[in-house]
């Protein structure tokens, strides 16, 4: 058994080494992933144009334009004549915000009277502007903190200080490339395996796999073990590439990283043969894999957290490997994952895994009677 076994694996490696268009998907896409989504593909705001209208001839509105000028995710601060300019930015796109500071700005302040603020935001843009709306009432909250210092008070200024636990200075690609461990883990697992049984099919030697020795489980064994290695080799690069590439602290257990991969990549590899059991062609097989890695991403909470999500569509994340998977590396790079939470996650892995190699099982069977 372990010698056609052997000789399965061997073959499936080299039909996949040897084919220029796998080779191409094993190379190509985690390349481009890697550079686009470290580097470009930002939830961070910087270098925004910003529309003032200072209406305010007291010190306080002055004082508010030159801390918006000076604050580093302002990139330009256009300086606005009247109501309509502001109206006009926005509308052209000129800028993402505008601030309207009052005539009455300066004289509330020095009154002790609530001080009226306007700020406008560009909703086609929905999270950028709410991004920029928090810098803003960050910068207006400094200038009312620094307000109240200088005033005589009973009790005394309670200053607030804010700590980001896990991620101190917010490094977006701390919480990027740990999400490419699993999400390029889960493209390429679910291309190679989909293309396995279908290429077998157009280069016609699927009626040669079904009448060698092999039987039904040997065959999805040795369909199996390859893409998990691919996967593993691809899981290891990003794994070096975070830490000492983008210098992603690693905190956690790589044995329990590594443990939980295994069924993770299983998980994958089952829904891949069964897509691959159900394509005829190769292009269909792709296409297959396509209509379930872009729901499997957008459910997993890679991009927008699943609490964020209607209640009914929830359970439906359920089935996404990808989600436990990306608490998993999340949990061992950046805050040193308890190994209960760990295996909490990987159960669902397993039956994940389970379902999914029995219902390929299944179809194969179906195939060769």
């Amino acid at each position: 058994m372990w010698t056609r076994l052997k000789a399965l694996i061997v073959k499936e490696l080299l039909a996949v080494l040897r084919d220029p268009r796998s080779r191409l998907i094993l190379i190509g896409p985690p390349l481009v992933q890697l550079l686009v989504f470290s580097y470009a593909a930002t939830l961070e705001v910087k270098n925004v144009d910003l529309l003032v209208l200072n209406r305010d001839a007291g010190p306080w509105g002055q004082e508010l334009v030159q801390r918006l000028a000076s604050t580093p995710t302002v990139g330009r601060l256009i300086r606005a004549a009247g109501p309509g300019e502001l109206r006009e930015g926005i509308d052209r796109q000129r800028a993402i915000a505008a601030v309207h500071i009052g005539q009455t700005f300066s004289r509330d302040i020095a009154a002790a009277h609530p001080a009226d603020l306007q700020i406008i935001l560009d909703g086609r843009r929905s999270n950028a502007s709410q991004i920029v709306a928090g810098y803003l009432n960050q910068i207006v909250a400094g200038l009312a903190a620094d307000i109240a210092a200088g005033r005589p008070t009973q009790g005394g200024a309670v200053a607030v200080a804010a700590r980001n636990w896990f991620n101190p200075n917010l490094e977006f690609q701390w919480f990027m490339v740990p999400n490419l461990v699993a999400a390029i883990a889960l493209l390429i697992g679910l291309v190679v395996t989909a293309l396995s049984i279908a290429r077998e099919r157009e280069l016609g030697t699927f009626d040669q796999l079904m009448v060698s020795p092999l039987r039904t489980h040997e065959i999805l064994i040795g369909k199996t073990i390859p893409p998990m290695l691919i996967g593993t080799f691809h899981i290891t690069v990003y794994i070096l590439a975070a830490v000492f590439v983008f210098g992603v602290p690693l905190r956690g257990s790589l044995v329990l990283l590594y443990g939980s991969a295994v069924f993770y990549l299983l998980a994958v590899v089952g829904i891949g043969l069964f897509i691959s059991a159900l394509a005829a062609t190769q292009q269909q097989a792709i296409l297959g894999a396509f209509l379930f890695l872009v729901p499997a991403m957008l459910l997993s909470g890679f991009a927008t957290p699943i609490e964020n999500m209607p209640a009914w569509l929830q359970p439906v994340t359920a089935v996404s490997p990808l989600r436990y998977f990306l608490v998993i590396v999340k949990g061992v790079f950046l805050k040193d994952l308890p190994a209960a939470e760990v295996v909490r996650n990987t159960v669902p892995l397993m039956a994940i895994a389970l379902v999914a190699l029995s219902a390929a099982g299944w179809l194969f069977r179906r195939r060769l009677e």
